[in-house]
């Protein structure tokens, strides 16, 4: 996916340690999270240490990009005005194939949400939403 319009709605911060990894795994493309070294526990969002064995020694694992929908909602307020012309958007908690859970936007989807079920089927599209920044998207599959 790209747009050619301005990006106006909020952008990660590409400098932040923690994430960083993410977020150029993103710009190329590929969706990737952390992996602990020690119990190959995986899991997201990220942080400085395995939430499951508290260990320290971490990987950034690519993973598939396919996933399910385990909730979602269509948002309509309005918390930054350059989502003004897009509501409703939906927004969803997506099942990894790999099992850590995310959130992320769900497109390709009708306006009258036909189909929109839990455990949908769903693969990851990149949207290159400014020459910097790269964000992971959810679709059905085709």
């Amino acid at each position: 996916m790209t747009n050619d319009a301005p990006y106006k709605r909020p952008l990660p911060d590409l400098e932040r340690k923690l994430t960083q990894p993410y977020w150029e795994a993103t710009k190329r493309h590929e969706l990737v999270i952390q992996q602990c070294d020690a119990c190959q526990h995986l899991w997201f969002p990220p942080s400085f240490c395995c939430p499951n064995c508290l260990g320290e020694a971490i990987s950034w694992k690519p993973v598939s990009g396919r996933a399910k929908i385990w909730s979602w909602i269509d948002m309509w307020q309005m918390y930054f005005r350059g989502f003004a012309d897009e509501r409703p958007y939906l927004v969803a908690y997506v099942e990894l194939e790999e099992g850590p859970r995310l959130m992320a936007n769900l497109v390709d989807i009708d306006e009258e949400r036909t189909g929109l079920t839990c455990d949908m089927p769903l693969e990851i599209v990149f949207d290159d939403v400014t020459p910097e920044v790269t964000l992971p998207r959810f679709r059905p599959i085709r």
